[in-house]
């Protein structure tokens, strides 16, 4: 059953079309791992999918309800940019995500005393629990994309986006994120889309990996046409995926 439901989507910005004829159903609790190259739409789909922008034409409906007008608690989004608070310490990073999610984002004694508490179980979760009275600039990278992760997790969304989540990070520390973020996605049943350049990271963490690309290509002008999903692949069959990709799409066509 379709839990994200995309239907006949096309996004322009004025006389420039990004998006065109994009339709896709993704089941509740599915990975998916958004690459192509380089202009095609890829963040735009995304900020899309938050209900940050409306498409031109078309629909997105999640879990059959009316598309929305704008974020809500449902959504959660991480950039690869930290989206972190540097003057406030780690607990109240969490704190503060807890706090946005009410209506006038402030919280008093007990209910505070309680987002404390959750906060703390959050910080455990993610692996940041010893470091809740730190400031953001006493952690690493991949600490700091943790707990940006971790604020999109305390509204306890339905869908997580990642945008380029760890194209910031050295080999190393986006390796060690590659196995929090399965280990993650193993204890939820979020559905989760992330955009990567790395074709092999999107095999690794997704269930499936769809490509962006433009089917109709004018090499004198390449933005006269808007791109689609070109590809739908199963990541269970990696290495075949993987070589259709080198041999048959323009996912590494410069812009």
């Amino acid at each position: 059953m379709s839990f994200v439901t995309v239907r006949n989507i096309f996004q322009s910005y004025g006389t420039r079309p990004i998006l065109e004829r994009v339709n896709l159903d993704v089941a509740e609790g599915t990975f998916v791992s958004i690459v192509g190259a380089s202009g095609c739409g890829k963040s735009t789909f995304l900020r899309l999918l938050l209900a940050e922008e409306r498409p031109t034409r078309g629909e997105i409906r999640i879990d059959g309800a009316p598309p929305a007008l704008e974020p809500g608690r449902e959504r959660g989004v991480v950039f690869q940019r930290y989206s972190v608070f540097p003057h406030m310490t780690v607990l109240d990073n969490i704190v503060a995500a807890d706090a946005f999610t009410r209506r006038f984002g402030l919280l008093f004694g007990a209910e505070r005393r309680a987002a404390r508490a959750r906060a703390a179980e959050t910080l455990d979760r993610i692996g940041l629990g010893h470091m809740a009275e730190a400031y953001p600039a006493a952690l690493s990278g991949g600490m700091q994309q943790r707990l940006a992760i971790g604020q999109a997790l305390t509204a306890r969304p339905r869908i997580l986006l990642l945008d380029e989540p760890f194209g910031a990070l050295d080999p190393g520390t986006r390796l060690a994120m590659h196995d929090f973020l399965l280990e993650l996605k193993a204890g939820t049943n979020m559905t989760v889309f992330m955009v990567t350049h790395d074709i092999e990271e999107g095999f690794k963490l997704g269930d499936r990996l769809i490509v962006f690309d433009k089917p109709r290509w004018d090499p004198t002008d390449p933005n006269a046409y808007g791109a689609t999903i070109t590809y739908d692949l199963d990541t269970r069959r990696r290495d075949e995926g993987i070589q259709t990709l080198l041999e048959e799409t323009n996912v590494h066509r410069p812009a």
